[in-house]
């Protein structure tokens, strides 16, 4: 049995996840980067995420923030889930910008962690920022033992 790396830990637990992840793959959530306790996921704004508005729904900003939150927190081989999340909407997200998700790993005690992901626009502008709670559950994404 030989030993994985932090970073292909990272990589291996987020092709698992993401294989499963209907949900940010139908929504047109890309995820371009993991590292131990990190995350980069992006969104280009299409019509269908306009609101009445005109400008790009905060629930699919939300969940950019919340997929990037889950995919750091998820990057140790073991099964995380959301306690509690918070996000404050500073600037809207605009038709044709490409949205940008960075979760970064803010501290990890015992099965608790806390997270920060900022949502960025195409100029860097702030769109919005997350703050996550995690918990760690039973379970892996996969058979370390088998690597």
């Amino acid at each position: 049995m030989t030993a994985i790396s932090d970073q292909e830990r990272a990589q291996r637990s987020a092709d698992a996840m993401w294989e499963n992840d209907a949900a940010s793959k139908g929504l047109g959530i890309v995820l371009e980067s993991v590292e131990p306790g990190r995350a980069t996921l992006s969104l280009k704004v299409e019509s269908k995420h306009l609101n009445g508005h005109g400008i790009c729904h905060g629930g699919f900003i939300f969940t950019l923030a919340d997929s990037a939150f889950a995919f750091a927190c998820n990057s140790y081989n073991r099964c995380a889930v959301g306690q509690s999340t918070t996000a404050s909407f500073l600037q809207p997200g605009r038709a044709g910008s490409t949205l940008v998700a960075n979760a970064e790993e803010v501290s990890v005690h015992g099965r608790s962690g806390i997270y920060d992901v900022t949502v960025v626009d195409d100029d860097g502008n702030t769109i919005a920022v997350f703050r996550g709670q995690s918990r760690t559950i039973q379970g892996t994404h996969f058979n370390e033992d088998a690597a």
